[in-house]
């Protein structure tokens, strides 16, 4: 309010002015201030808000707090294949959920896309762990989203001060090595951070930087590993499996350093690279010797990859049905619409598609009829003991029976022992791999570049050491093809 005072002949006062309503104003930048601190879509603090509060924890006597991090395990998936208003939904519904589990014990918010965090105050590590098993059972429950039940999950990592760090970016990032620590370990994880993750990282920087240039160094090579028709012996394909022959680290196997590709997008012209090169060293063998090329979930979004395959064929001569993409059953949860398409587009040109690694993960008869497989691949761990175990014998017997009558054939790995073949070959499955024939070998020590048909004899001798070779380069306790 603005205003003069005037007075007149009489010696009255009078008051001229002007009043200006500013509640607008004032609910602007209440919103402004609002917006500055929380986030808009569920309420929650920011991570403005969240950092401020942590600082102020830190700086009190002795800042002792427990901090979790929190990713969502499924949400891109869902968000892709329902759509971001779905998604949002989605994270109203977590943020309400994570508010109720945690309550008045401690401070959540949201940091930004699925990430989460909780503040509390510093208790006992089996405390604050306990809260976050609550947590995630909590979102481990299915969501209701209109005509949708989806289940999201969630992995946490947990940091504390002043042992972890004193600082709020200091334990956010401890925070956040847990967490991948904890997502490493498979989804619906916790992990409390350890001063090994730290060298666990530089080691991941260490490889993601010289991953950036392998490919164009001529650092990337690959080792065939055949498929036998296990009847005759003979030689009916070759699975591509890379190396990296790095300058100080010798031969680097891909379960040390394909996870770093994926998570980098690295993986893009790491696989375009491996189908070009392996179409054209499968150019080189009879007509009749197929290839097999794994793809990862990521190339299966990616939306070159059938510019990649068609240019391939098109420039290595290969013919289309000689080439078999394989991909792993994880594939089957993410983006399935989107996958089912390229997959379908695949096969119309002739290719043909195996779903690797069966009956390890979360394969449903709805995905095999979905998925336009011509090819299941039997896990190594029904394999391994089907001499000794009647139950695995009795999977492969389904496997295959199932395979067969949805027009599919099979393939069984991790063949170790001349009876885990007879017994196969027995069961029906006739195409089989591993070390009992060969290892993975380079293009120039293969011994099929003869007529179609020639026979390839044991591994024998060598087999032991293949099979302890490929044991100190397997993942999370499976052996590795090698």
């Amino acid at each position: 309010m603005g205003g003069q005072r005037t007075a007149d002949a009489r010696r009255r006062v009078r008051f001229r002015g002007v009043i200006t309503d500013i509640t607008a104003q004032r609910q602007a930048e209440a919103k402004v201030s609002y917006l500055a601190h929380y986030d808009g879509l569920t309420d929650l603090p920011n991570r403005f808000l969240f950092t401020e509060r942590l600082h102020a924890d830190l700086t009190r006597a002795g800042g002792a707090v427990g901090l979790m991090y929190l990713d969502l395990d499924h949400f891109k998936s869902i968000n892709d294949t329902l759509g971001h208003p779905v998604g949002d939904q989605l994270l109203q519904q977590v943020a309400r959920r994570l508010s109720e589990t945690v309550g008045r014990t401690g401070m959540v918010a949201r940091l930004g896309g699925d990430e989460f965090a909780v503040l509390v105050p510093a208790r006992r590590l089996a405390s604050i762990q306990r809260l976050g098993q609550r947590i995630v059972a909590a979102l481990a429950q299915p969501i209701a989203l209109g005509d949708h039940d989806v289940i999201v999950g969630a992995s946490i990592g947990i940091a504390l001060a002043p042992v972890d760090a004193t600082t709020p970016d200091g334990l956010l990032r401890k925070a956040d090595l847990a967490l991948y620590a904890a997502k490493a370990r498979g989804r619906g994880q916790l992990a409390r951070f350890d001063v090994e993750m730290d060298a666990v990282a530089q080691e991941r920087r260490t490889i993601e930087n010289d991953l950036r240039t392998a490919v164009e160094r001529g650092q990337m090579r690959l080792h065939y590993q055949p498929s036998i028709d296990v009847a005759t012996g003979h030689i009916v394909g070759y699975e591509a499996l890379i190396r990296w022959e790095h300058p100080e680290r010798g031969v680097v196997m891909p379960n040390s350093f394909i996870a770093v590709a994926e998570d980098t997008g690295l993986i893009i012209p790491i696989g375009e690279w491996v189908i070009r090169q392996a179409l054209d060293d499968a150019a080189r063998w009879p007509d009749d010797v197929g290839i097999a090329i794994n793809l990862s979930p990521l190339q299966m979004r990616s939306p070159t990859l059938i510019s990649t395959v068609i240019g391939a064929l098109a420039s290595s001569g290969v013919a289309p049905p000689r080439l078999c993409l394989e991909i792993t059953e994880s594939v089957l949860m993410q983006d399935t619409d989107v996958n089912i398409q390229t997959l379908h587009r695949l096969r119309g040109l002739g290719i043909q598609i195996a779903l690797d690694d069966f009956g390890t993960g979360y394969s449903s008869l709805n995905y095999l009829r979905s998925f336009p497989f011509s090819k299941i691949k039997i896990d190594r761990c029904f394999v391994h003991d089907i001499d000794v175990r009647e139950d695995c014998q009795a999977i492969v017997r389904s496997v295959v029976g199932l395979a067969t009558s949805l027009g599919m054939t099979t393939i069984a790995e991790g063949v170790e022992r001349a009876v885990q073949a007879d017994i196969l070959l027995r069961e029906g499955c006739r195409e089989v791999q591993g070390f009992l024939y060969s290892a993975a070998l380079p293009i120039d020590e293969l011994t099929d570049l003869r007529p179609v048909g020639t026979r390839l004899p044991f591994a024998g001798a060598n087999l032991e050491q293949h099979i302890a070779e490929a044991d100190d380069a397997r993942p999370h306790g499976k052996r590795a093809a090698a």
